[in-house]
């Protein structure tokens, strides 16, 4: 008789599928956790979907998969409901154990997912939210990743958000359209100092927020996950170039000194984006305790939750820094093994 199940959690998102597998005891406590990702920008890659799951469980064994997914929105798709069938026939089609899929509600099987496939598009912050209740039972959790971040409150142990699909976030400033390392830092600045003066950005994308954090320090190189604007390398003098050029300049044209001093005042003014937003659910919610998460949880997290004046506790309390990063792929297995067990 088997001691442990192991379940596969995917959170399969528009540039990256994030995967978990975790151990369980038969009583549902996790016994171990492994992580990995695969970058797979799914607005021009969507077909290779099922050679990335399938590459990224080649070396496991699982009793059951579960997926969340915030692919559905690329412009792949003409519609989410498009989007959320298209991942959810892949993932189901490749795998010959149970595979269930968060929805709003809870984990769904894919014949209750046909009759209403919206209650599974960006559902996956539904899997991260019970990890960050076991930490604290009534906060608010900020999860920075590559191209967002969700502020979701959560009151006796349960998420408690006001809007339901991204659109109704982005309205109560629970989804800030703002991550890591993805965004284009002239949806963040429309000028920056440099030498006295304010200069005026120009609106291209020469480059993201992966080239600002990696020049400040706040991420390493392999954390750059993702396509850099021009192509290039990813060092920390390429991602110089591509700041220089934010303000049609180059490397002739200034020193790293002004380059920093540009990245620096872009990261500021991220941080303020983000924090506004989690003063307003916090004040609606009237919480004042975060619990920060995701790649970006020290970087943009915690700093907003500084500047929103607001106590804050790191994810990392209970998971590795690691698996922090991809926490919905972990909540993503967490609940699919107790959608196992409660319906076995």
């Amino acid at each position: 008789m088997k001691d442990t199940i192991r379940v596969a959690g995917f959170d399969i998102g528009g540039a990256n599928t994030d995967l978990a597998i975790v151990d369980f005891d038969m009583s549902g406590n996790v016994k171990h956790v492994e992580t990995d990702f695969k970058y797979l920008p799914m607005w021009m890659r969507n077909d290779e979907l099922s050679n990335a799951l399938l590459d990224l469980l080649k070396p496991f064994n699982v009793d059951a998969v579960g997926v969340s997914m915030t692919a559905e929105l690329v412009d792949a798709y003409k519609t989410k409901k498009e989007g959320v069938m298209d991942v959810a026939k892949k993932s189901k089609d490749i795998f010959e154990v149970p595979v269930g899929f968060v929805g709003l509600d809870g984990i769904v099987n894919f014949e209750d997912l046909e009759k209403n496939p919206l209650q599974a598009a960006a559902a996956n912050w539904i899997a991260t939210a019970p990890i960050a209740a076991k930490i604290e039972p009534n906060c608010i959790m900020i999860d920075t990743g590559s191209t967002t971040t969700d502020i979701i409150p959560i009151k006796n142990g349960k998420e408690c958000a006001k809007g339901v699909s991204d659109l109704e976030r982005l309205k109560t400033g629970e989804l800030v359209y703002s991550g890591t390392l993805r965004t284009n830092v002239a949806n963040i600045v429309d000028k920056v100092p440099l030498n006295g003066s304010w200069v005026r950005v120009a609106s291209e994308l020469f480059a993201i927020t992966a080239d600002v954090h990696t020049v400040l320090g706040n991420i390493k190189n392999e954390d750059y996950s993702c396509n850099t604007p021009d192509g290039a390398g990813k060092s920390v003098e390429e991602c110089m170039r591509r700041i220089s050029r934010v303000v049609c300049g180059d490397m002739d044209v200034l020193d790293p000194e002004d380059v920093e001093k540009i990245a620096g005042f872009i990261h500021r003014m991220q941080v303020q984006k983000v924090s506004e937003a989690l003063i307003e659910v916090s004040g609606r919610n009237k919480i004042d305790t975060v619990i920060t998460t995701g790649l970006g949880m020290d970087a943009i997290g915690k700093k907003a939750s500084e500047a929103a004046g607001l106590n804050y506790l790191g994810m990392d309390s209970i998971l590795s820094k690691k698996d922090c990063v991809v926490a919905p792929a972990v909540g993503t297995a967490i609940m699919m093994e107790e959608y196992l067990r409660t319906n076995d």
